[in-house]
């Protein structure tokens, strides 16, 4: 897999932070609920940020898991892994397409593919309820840790690139960085849930985020492959 195109951990971030409109609609809902459960009153916002970090840090470290298995697959068959290292990179720009237009309110055709997760979600997500509600840090770290694992085109976009990576150390700092790349809006959007419901809704800001991911998408296809600077 030495000639593959791996995806750099800046390209994680920006992956995940240009995609973070998608994760609003995803987790968003959940994440402003952690701090509207909060008493207003003495030392508010100290634990509403805990609150926040501990639910992120969660899902963050779901990602990182999911990588971490798929990579200890990779690297226990170097050589099937090396031949279907085109293929996989293709899935992973096809997702980032297909999640660029539903981004951009064009096609949601991204739902299809996060079908896929339906049957572990189903599994899941009856374990979420037994963590409502949500009273102290360690309960939202659980509860972020579940939904991670929540079906999601973008997260799997980015799982494609990082089964790519030469070791498992590097597949799992590639959801690393994706995860911080969402951080800024998931944290926004429990300590500013308003405004940020405006920015999600915003149709111009929806449609050049997706185009942005349609590019990128675009560029990592194998017969589009331009080479990088040496």
């Amino acid at each position: 897999m030495g000639s593959e195109l791996y995806l750099s951990y800046s390209g994680a971030f920006m992956i995940g932070l240009l995609g973070s409109t998608h994760c609003l609609g995803m987790c968003g809902g959940i994440s402003a609920s952690l701090s509207m459960a909060i008493p207003v009153g003495q030392n508010f916002r100290a634990r509403q940020s805990l609150m926040l970090l501990g639910f992120n840090a969660g899902r963050i470290g779901s990602y990182m898991l999911i990588a971490a298995l798929i990579a200890l697959v990779s690297t226990q068959a170097v050589d099937t892994w090396a031949q279907l290292g085109t293929a996989l990179r293709s899935v992973a720009g096809l997702l980032l397409i297909l999640m660029g237009l539903a981004m951009g309110q064009w096609w949601q055709g991204i739902r299809y593919i996060e079908r896929v997760g339906g049957p572990l979600w189903r599994r899941l997500a009856p374990l979420t309820q037994r963590l409502m509600p949500v009273q102290r840090p360690y309960q939202a770290l659980l509860l972020g840790m579940l939904w991670g694992w929540l079906p999601c085109g973008l997260i799997y976009s980015t799982l494609g690139w990082a089964a790519l990576q030469p070791t498992v150390p590097a597949a799992t700092m590639t959801m690393l960085f994706f995860g911080l790349g969402t951080l800024p809006s998931m944290l926004a959007t429990g300590f500013a849930a308003t405004s940020l419901q405006r920015l999600k809704s915003n149709r111009y800001f929806r449609q050049i985020t997706g185009a942005l991911l349609i590019a990128f998408g675009l560029w990592t296809l194998p017969f589009l492959h331009i080479p990088q600077l040496t």
